[in-house]
């Protein structure tokens, strides 16, 4: 089997109080797909009304070959982190025979507690997503030897408070440089 190169996978679960965007985040979220930005690996869109009616919309990017490969590599991983090589070969055998248990990847028990959880007369959206734009960089690091020690996502919201934070440090580095220099002058 050829070695299969994916991009960074992200999981989004997004809320909306007022579940009236009009098809404006498909919209973006089609253009993102058809730009090779990203592949939707599994997407839940779920509305409730006011009386609590449940509307539920779910995609995918991937063929059913796909899912079956996208199942088995989880699950390997899964089992690999677990139990080793033997584990991972379970693991494999194990999310290839589940893949038939989900649909687009969310089983049906987990679709009714996403259901449950949203608030009447609001919408909630689960993405699954795999970056695609960075496969060729993920495979550059790793034929350099490089290796993830961390990562996450930083919001605007995210640096205006690091920020701020860093505004304080520095007024309070350039107070304490000044007091140290007006000490250090002898007095005449």
């Amino acid at each position: 089997m050829a070695n299969v190169m994916y991009g960074p996978m992200q999981m989004v679960v997004i809320g909306f109080d007022e579940p009236e965007f009009h098809g404006k985040v498909l919209k973006e979220l089609r253009s993102l797909r058809e730009k090779g930005t990203v592949r939707l690996i599994d997407l839940l869109f779920v509305w409730k009304d006011a009386s609590g009616k449940v509307t539920e919309f779910q995609a995918t990017d991937l063929t059913e070959e796909e899912r079956m490969r996208f199942g088995a590599v989880v699950g390997a991983l899964i089992g690999f982190g677990a139990a080793g090589k033997e584990g991972g070969r379970a693991g494999a055998e194990a999310g290839a025979e589940r893949v038939a248990e989900y649909d687009f990847g969310i089983a049906a028990d987990q679709l009714a507690t996403i259901a449950d959880a949203i608030p009447a007369d609001s919408a909630a959206a689960v993405m699954l997503i795999e970056h695609t734009w960075a496969i060729g960089f993920k495979e550059a690091l790793r034929d350099a030897g490089g290796f993830v020690l961390a990562q996450g996502m930083v919001t605007p919201e995210a640096l205006l408070l690091a920020g701020a934070d860093l505004a304080t440090a520095v007024e309070a580095a350039e107070k304490e440089e000044k007091e140290k220099k007006r000490v250090a002058v002898p007095a005449q």
